[in-house]
């Protein structure tokens, strides 16, 4: 029998699990702290448990831990890039980024991506797999402890598209948020979408009270095809129709990403669009310096963004301009992960 992933059981799972093995039920609980707040990665420093109890959880769980592979620390400020190595030999990517407020930790959901955006180095390598629930949180617990810092905020925007891994990212965020685990107010949580419009209202309807990042990237829909395939599924008026259903169901606004790249989507007309587009919504819209990437001639000019910046603002349109980190190590998505497999 294949050994199950115990830190992607919720609580109630692990209980009956644990019933069903003979023990007492509140030995569920005591192994959910061990797991989500002491972190631990084997069994045998679960110390209030007996030693036969312990190897009967051994023989029938696994503790996701994922291996650093290779660690990138930037030397202009504090982001460090890891490479980690799952059980089947997959490479995952995960950037622990330091703000005024605390750190912040983006983490990937898929081990690749199907979606395509012509701008992101996810894609290039092509799509594999899901992550689970307990390789997600997997990332937190193995980036805390390499690190020594603690993570108060999460960001769902490193390799993968949430939103088509829909099932486990639920859970993950169930998980994550349980108070009697790593209690984690959802409140400190960013999901970025590329868009897809089905799993939006699905989402909208659990209530997380997670901020949602919308890559919108283009302001018509022949512009915003070319650069994202997902727009030829779910054109942009369609995209923005639920953007509206989520904050009338939630109440909480949506941050709008869009890359900043010369000669694509950075002139006037896109200005004139976006004012008209995102009139009367309750948003933000963060600027992106895009990250250049070999495979691709997209790039992003010194004085591009903040020109954009000011075509907006003088539409009444407030955008910020996101902080660019770690660009000395590579820390956009897919590059570190598509460049150990060519080496390999």
């Amino acid at each position: 029998m294949a050994k199950r992933d115990i830190l992607s059981l919720y609580l109630s799972e692990l209980e009956a699990a644990i019933v069903q093995m003979g023990e007492k039920k509140f030995r569920a609980r005591q192994i959910f702290t061990w797991l989500h707040q002491r972190k631990v990665t084997d069994f045998s420093e679960m110390t209030d448990l007996s030693i036969q109890f312990r190897e009967r959880l051994s023989e029938e769980f696994y503790i996701c831990s994922p291996i650093s592979v290779k660690t990138l620390a930037s030397t202009l400020d504090d982001t460090v890039k890891y490479l980690y190595g799952l059980s089947d030999g997959a490479r995952i990517e995960t950037v622990l980024m330091s703000y005024h407020h605390g750190n912040s930790l983006c983490i990937s959901t898929q081990v690749g991506c199907k979606m395509g955006c012509q701008f992101c180095a996810s894609t290039i390598a092509g799509y594999v797999r899901d992550l689970t629930a307990g390789e997600m949180l997997g990332q937190i617990y193995a980036s805390e402890r390499n690190s020594g810092r603690t993570v108060g905020g999460l960001v769902l925007m490193g390799i993968g598209e949430p939103l088509d891994n829909y099932e486990n990212v639920i859970r993950f965020l169930k998980i994550l948020s349980a108070p009697e685990g790593r209690g984690m107010s959802l409140r400190h949580v960013s999901l970025s979408t590329c868009g897809l419009v089905p799993m939006i209202d699905c989402l909208a309807q659990e209530e997380f009270g997670l901020t949602l990042s919308v890559s919108l990237h283009a302001t018509n829909d022949s512009r915003r095809s070319e650069i994202m395939p997902v727009n030829r599924k779910y054109p942009i008026d369609e995209l923005m129709r639920a953007c509206k259903r989520y904050c009338a169901k939630t109440g909480r606004r949506i941050t709008f990403e869009y890359a900043v790249i010369d000669g694509v989507n950075a002139d006037v007309r896109a200005a004139d669009e976006m004012a008209a587009l995102l009139k009367g919504f309750s948003c933000h819209v963060n600027l992106i310096p895009v990250n250049p990437v070999k495979e691709r001639s997209f790039r992003t000019g010194r004085d591009t963004v903040y020109t954009f910046q000011k075509l907006l603002a003088a539409r009444g349109i407030n955008a910020t301009v996101r902080r660019t980190l770690g660009s000395d190590i590579e820390a956009a998505c897919g590059q570190l992960r598509r460049e150990e497999a060519k080496i390999n």
